[in-house]
């Protein structure tokens, strides 16, 4: 038996934060991970997907922007798919062996094995060489989620994937079933296509990243994804699959009517779902919603005062960096520290092309919570130096405003390294800020970042790189 201050299940981006920042504090941590240091994101989700789309969007570039800025490669570009995976294979083994050297060196103790709850003050952890009791005065869960698998579609990470599957083919597939139009499916089928599989996306709404993203936004999207030869199927569902040689014949159902398509592969990208149906929660009395998520406070402290629950487990929104910030957070609340969980805004990244990202309220979100009067604008990447010059100029910044205080209240980004500019936009939103504030920050030049200064001008109604009318309606200078 070994016995710790706190005991941190599930090393993800919230599990291993939280474990560090204990042992920052002076207490005797330990971490258990079953599998691979980092989780999900690390290893087969955020870090590898990312790694796949950025290797597929430079090999885009050289095929269709590298011959008009006059770079001509003679013979054009082979994908070696086997050497491409076995690259990105090598960002997350760097990405978790740098989380390894990172509880090492903060003398956190690494367990590896599953940690199953026999009470509020013990787990036992089963690894390959036995079985461990631990027992500790503090229990972080941050055990996160896994995908969705649907009736009719079994997951052999072969054929019929989740994104874990999906993100290791060693060879490029030549047909593809997308089943779900999220963030997930698109960014998949985007680095898909750009490597010349055939995608045909099966979604069940009426529109791609209904209810996810600003729906301008989310227009933006759908058309280049449109315009790339991505097949998008609305208001279908997926039915069932059949083997047929070496390929499946997909069965969905639109306007009431079966129809098949033949793939290679099937991707089943429909959402994840909690896992709070695992590490034997129950025994330790812990409170579980009808949805499978650890019931919370404000400190992610659950119903037994001594466990606290972070991440994927403890509800939405399912993103590594809300994990990672919760995890800071109960380590210092552990420690005496007096915080709770109190954000203005979780900013959302999609990984499509091009980048969507967002913080804050959409303009619908904005009105139900009773802003009825608002300054709303958007600044193109077609008036930006930057954008122009490096050929990417699709999208917009777009604000939305109280217009009684000028007080932001949210930014939606489409466009070139969006997922690099939001961040400017929680700051604001976070401090308060008004539009005057961006608008009188001097952003430097010729860069991507001057967008938000010019949507925060345009917002106020008198941008200087695009003609806004009427003129005469524009409200008074930032500058008085």
């Amino acid at each position: 038996m070994q016995t710790f201050d706190i005991v941190v299940i599930g090393s993800g981006p919230g599990g291993y934060v939280s474990a560090i920042r204990a042992a920052q504090l002076g207490f005797k941590t330990a971490i258990i991970e079953r599998e691979a240091l980092g989780g999900v994101c690390l290893n087969v989700g955020c870090i590898p997907s990312k790694a796949m789309i950025t290797a597929t969007h430079l090999l885009h570039k050289a095929q269709h922007d590298f011959k008009t800025m006059g770079l001509n490669i003679k013979g054009g570009i082979d994908v070696d798919m086997k050497t491409l995976v076995k690259w990105k294979q090598s960002v997350c083994d760097k990405m978790s062996g740098g989380v390894n050297q990172l509880l090492k060196g903060n003398s956190v103790t690494i367990i590896k094995g599953t940690a199953e709850f026999k009470s509020s003050k013990e787990v036992l952890v089963k690894s390959t060489t036995g079985t461990d009791s631990i027992t500790a005065k503090y229990f972080v869960v941050a055990t996160g989620s896994r995908p969705i698998e649907i009736g009719g579609f079994p997951f052999d990470e072969k054929d019929i994937c989740s994104s874990t599957g999906a993100l290791a083919f060693d060879e490029i597939p030549k047909r593809v079933a997308v089943i779900g139009g999220g963030y997930i499916g698109l960014e998949i089928s985007s680095y898909l296509r750009k490597l010349g599989t055939e995608v045909t996306i099966i979604e069940a709404q009426n529109s791609l990243l209904a209810g996810v993203v600003d729906p301008e936004c989310a227009q933006v999207v759908t058309r280049k994804a449109e315009k790339a030869g991505i097949k998008i199927i609305y208001g279908a569902k997926a039915k069932s699959q059949k083997k047929s040689g070496s390929s499946y014949d997909v069965t969905y159902e639109v306007n009431g009517k079966n129809e098949v398509i033949k793939v290679d592969k099937i991707l089943v990208t429909v959402g994840r779902r909690p896992n709070g149906d695992q590490s034997q929660l129950k025994a330790a009395g812990i409170a579980i919603d009808e949805r499978g998520f650890v019931k919370v406070d404000a400190q992610r402290r659950t119903n037994i005062q001594n466990i606290f629950a972070i991440g994927d487990i403890c509800g939405q929104p399912m993103l590594a960096h809300k994990a990672s910030y919760e995890g800071v957070m109960v380590a210092e609340i552990i420690s005496g520290q007096n915080r709770a969980y109190d954000v203005k805004t979780v900013p959302a990244v999609v990984f499509t092309d091009p980048e969507i990202a967002s913080a804050g309220m959409t303009e619908a979100e904005a009105r139900t919570k009773g802003f009825n009067d608002l300054l709303i604008s958007k600044f193109p990447f077609t008036a930006n130096g930057r954008a122009v010059s490096m050929s990417e100029t699709e999208g917009f910044v777009k604000m939305i405003a109280d217009k009684k205080t000028h007080i932001l209240l949210g930014v939606h980004i489409v466009g070139p390294e969006a997922s690099n500019l939001i961040s400017e936009a929680v700051l604001a939103i976070e401090m308060g800020a008004r539009l005057e504030d961006i608008a009188l920050s001097i952003h430097p030049h010729p860069t991507l970042g001057e967008t938000m200064m010019e949507a925060a001008e345009a917002t106020l109604g008198h941008a200087i790189h695009i003609i806004q009318k009427p003129l005469g309606t524009a409200s008074k200078s930032a500058h008085a």
